[in-house]
Order: C-alpha cells, then sequence, then structure tokens
C-alpha cells in the first residue's frame, strides 16, 4: 500500500512536564487488558484519572478534537500520567459517509489539537462509531495510523445503568482485551473503581493498547481486531 506524505506545519510545542515513565509489561508472559475511553475528553475525565491513578491502571482515550480544544488540561495530564492516546476524530461524522478531502481535515485537525495541548501526537485511529472502508484504511496509512477497534464493548451508551456497566464489562473480559467504554457516560466513570478493582483481583493487568498490539506488527492502515471480512 503506497503511503502518501502528509505536510505538517511544525508549531512551538507546549512546556510539557515529562510523561511518567511507563512499567514495563509483557504480555506474552502475564494477563493484560486495555481499557478504551472513546469521545472526550469529557467533563468527568478529571475524576476517571484520579480513579486510574489510585489504582495504578493505565487506559487508552480516543479523543475527539473538538473536546480536546476544549479541555486541553485533561489531555496533557492523560500523557504525563502514563495513558495511551488516539484519535478519534475531529467532530465524530461516520467516515465511510465521508468525502476523503473532510477525512484527512478531521484527522489532522484532532493530531493537531492534541500536539498543542499535550506535546505529542496520536499514533492510532479509532473511527467514529468504529466504521472503516478501504478509503479509510488509505487515508489512515497517509497519517502513519494502524487502525485500532475493540474486542468488546461495556454499551455504557445504551444502558447508562453502573450495575448493567459492570456485568457487561465482565462479560466481555478475556485475555488481551481492548474493551470499549466512554468517558461521557457518568456511569461509567462510577462503575470503574469496582471494574478495575475485580480485573485486578483476577490477575489483569491494566495496560494500554500499545501494549496488547505490541506483538502485531501493524502497518499503517493495518486494523485490529480486524472487522469482519477484511484482511490487512
Amino acid at each position: 500500500m503506497a503511503i502518501a506524505a502528509v505536510a505538517v506545519i511544525a508549531a512551538p510545542a507546549p512546556a510539557v512536564a515529562a510523561p511518567k515513565e511507563k512499567k514495563e509489561v509483557d504480555c506474552t508472559q502475564v494477563k493484560c487488558l486495555a481499557l478504551t475511553f472513546d469521545d472526550g475528553p469529557s467533563k468527568y475525565a478529571g475524576k476517571l484519572l484520579d480513579i486510574l491513578k489510585k489504582h495504578d491502571a493505565k487506559a487508552t482515550f480516543f479523543l475527539q478534537g473538538q473536546y480536546v480544544k476544549s479541555r486541553p488540561s485533561f489531555v496533557k495530564r492523560m500523557v504525563k500520567e502514563g495513558h495511551g492516546i488516539g484519535n478519534h476524530s475531529y467532530s465524530h461524522p461516520d467516515f465511510t459517509k465521508a468525502d476523503a478531502g473532510k477525512i484527512r481535515s478531521e484527522i489532522k485537525k484532532t493530531n493537531d489539537a492534541i500536539k498543542k495541548a499535550a506535546g505529542v501526537e496520536p499514533k492510532l485511529l479509532r473511527p467514529p462509531y468504529g466504521l472503516s472502508d478501504l478509503q479509510v484504511s488509505d487515508i489512515a496509512a497517509e497519517f502513519g495510523m494502524p487502525i485500532v477497534l475493540w474486542t468488546g464493548g461495556s454499551r455504557d451508551w445504551e444502558s447508562r445503568d453502573v450495575e448493567k456497566i459492570k456485568k457487561q464489562t465482565m462479560s466481555v473480559v478475556k485475555g488481551d482485551a481492548i474493551i470499549l467504554m466512554h468517558d461521557w457516560v457518568k456511569q461509567t466513570v462510577d462503575a470503574m473503581p469496582a471494574i478495575i478493582k475485580t480485573l485486578q483481583r483476577n490477575g489483569y493487568h491494566l495496560v494500554t493498547v500499545d501494549d496488547i498490539i505490541k506483538h502485531q506488527d501493524l502497518k499503517p492502515g493495518d486494523a485490529f481486531p480486524l472487522p469482519e471480512g477484511w484482511e490487512n
């Protein structure tokens, strides 16, 4: 697959504290699981970060550029505390119904917003609604980004119920799982202490998506896990 160069105008990076050094976790030797949070950072992101910090758990945040722009301090804190950061578009359109120019703009504006907020550029793309096609894959490749989806979801956006979120999340738990959640759902944040304690009690290391995909040899534009009917 040809990878086109993407021109980026260099801008002075903001002064940020060095990211917290991550503990190395070998997911081939221990049970790992990645909690991922889409659509943020929401107004509940600070509380969620407090919970993750208290329990020494890492997560990955797939951020919308429009909320990065309005809540940059949360993004800066995510990076500082060693969490993963991914691109989830600027305004959450369905990429499979958008033209190439719109998709490129959504990705670039979000990359730029994250760079301005926290001094780093995301290396992973999660398209809105998890919907992708060959055009999206080609454009992700232009930006040098693999597409990361999920192995199971909490369905928190649907239930908005703490007990149902806990039950559904635990039903999709397995080794190297990538679990979809949303930090704008207050009940998800409320459920997190119990979910994290249960996972850790069962021997899971809560890591970033990078730790899960480290040995997958993903190329830019590749999707993981593969949607049904896809081939990388």
